[in-house]
């Protein structure tokens, strides 16, 4: 007893616009406790339109459309259900009447084209659309298949799901059950080396243990179906508590938690504060501290030193140790983490310095070589080399950077130790 989602439209296949649709039809899917192993992109195509609802239809018990309920001649959903099905199109009066009246509130006349909208299969029930024009189906062209439609439009989808699709499911016996997801999120150990450690879990049922990756980063998705949240978090706490105690301090949070989050809490409740210097990242650090609320509790800001000039003049990082080593190592990363700490006053100091590429690498300093300084209490200051590969791309090795700055730091503060000065 499962659904499958079948998103219509040329434009998602050429990568036009992103589907968003299938995202959230899935994450309602499982807060209702409904199934679902299958999700298909098609083209505006009748025929290969007609293949896709042949395989679902024969393995699913709800199918899903979003796409194709427009008025131009390649919105073909409803047509291709009802030709598959073998039952002809009927124009719905009240249908016709509804798009008018909209058409009418804002100053416009319905043209001939939005009549076809109003065009339903035979036995089908309206799934009201209260913003757009065109309304979806609840349709049961045989027994046991249950077919929605919907506008691709997401707003209008969200509304017609909520209002309408919802309270019929669960008149229908479903949402007795929810499927509910906890997500343990790890940094500085890779998706092998977690699920390795963690593998046994994976032949859990209820709860059941996933892992992906993400970018730098690994998660771990625990779900469970119960009757209720409460129920299932109950499932999923002992099995959280064993995950996290597996795998240490390369644990940071669970959710919507990120680094940048995890660091501010840690920093506030042991009232310190932050500054940071940065070259290679340009401010992503920085920008990455302050979205989050309340920062200036901690964060009192930081220096973007892309020239050298910077380093030397507002950091003061040594010339002759910048021309012996180059901007690019440890020597200069503890220079900087110790000079903003010490120029903006506070009790921790993180800086990052590194090759993002495209360009810039040689063969004894490559892209994607990251050297991240942390000066903290008192004149203690140390540096972590990264290698994080050239094939990242210049974003992806900015993005990863800063985070991997704030899990250096996050691990200082979660387990102190006494900082070892060069």
């Amino acid at each position: 007893m499962s659904a499958e989602i079948i998103c219509v439209g040329t434009e998602m296949l050429l990568g036009d616009i992103l589907n968003s649709n299938a995202q959230y039809l899935a994450q309602q899917l499982a807060q209702l406790g409904i199934p679902h192993y299958y999700q298909t992109v098609v083209g505006d195509n009748p025929e290969r339109l007609k293949e896709v609802i042949e395989i679902a239809a024969s393995r699913v018990k709800i199918l899903i459309f979003t796409g194709g309920l427009g008025p131009t001649p390649d919105d073909l959903t409803c047509e291709t259900i009802a030709d598959f099905f073998g039952v002809p199109l009927v124009e719905r009066a009240d249908i016709v009447e509804d798009i008018a009246q909209k058409f009418a509130q804002r100053g416009r006349v319905m043209s001939a084209n939005n009549r076809k909208q109003a065009l339903i299969p035979q036995g089908a029930d309206i799934l009201p659309n209260p913003t757009g024009t065109a309304p979806g189906i609840i349709w049961q062209p045989r027994t046991g298949l249950t077919i929605f439609t919907f506008p691709g439009v997401p707003s209008e989808m969200y509304r017609m799901w909520t209002q309408t699709a919802v309270p019929f499911l669960k008149s229908q016996g479903w949402g007795k059950e929810i499927i509910y997801s906890r997500s343990l999120r790890f940094w500085g150990i890779g998706e092998s080396a977690l699920a390795e450690k963690v593998a046994p879990y994976f032949d859990l049922t209820n709860p059941t243990v996933a892992p992906y990756a993400g970018k730098g980063e690994v998660r771990l998705r625990v779900s469970a179906k119960a009757t209720d949240a409460t129920t299932a978090e109950a499932l999923i706490a002992p099995i959280q508590k064993q995950l996290i105690e597996i795998a240490g301090l390369d644990y940071y949070g669970a959710d919507d938690e990120n680094l940048a989050s995890v660091v501010g809490k840690l920093l506030r409740e042991s009232r310190e504060t932050l500054s940071v210097a940065e070259s290679c990242t340009g401010g992503e650090l920085g920008q990455m501290l302050t979205e989050i609320s309340g920062s200036s509790d901690y964060f009192w800001g930081g220096v973007i030193s892309y020239d050298n000039s910077v380093k030397v003049k507002l950091l003061g990082v040594n010339p002759e140790d910048l021309e012996k080593f180059g901007a690019v190592s440890a020597t200069v990363a503890e220079q900087m983490a110790r000079g903003v700490k010490n120029h903006l006053s506070t009790t921790w100091g993180l800086s990052i310095t590194g090759i993002a590429g495209p360009t810039g690498g040689t063969d004894t300093k490559p892209v994607g070589l990251v050297y991240i300084g942390l000066a903290g209490p008192g004149d203690e200051v140390t540096s972590f080399e990264h290698k994080f590969g050239s094939i990242r791309g210049r974003s992806l090795i900015r993005y990863v950077s800063a985070n991997a700055a704030l899990d250096n730091l996050r691990r200082q503060l979660v387990k102190p130790t006494k900082l070892s000065p060069r």
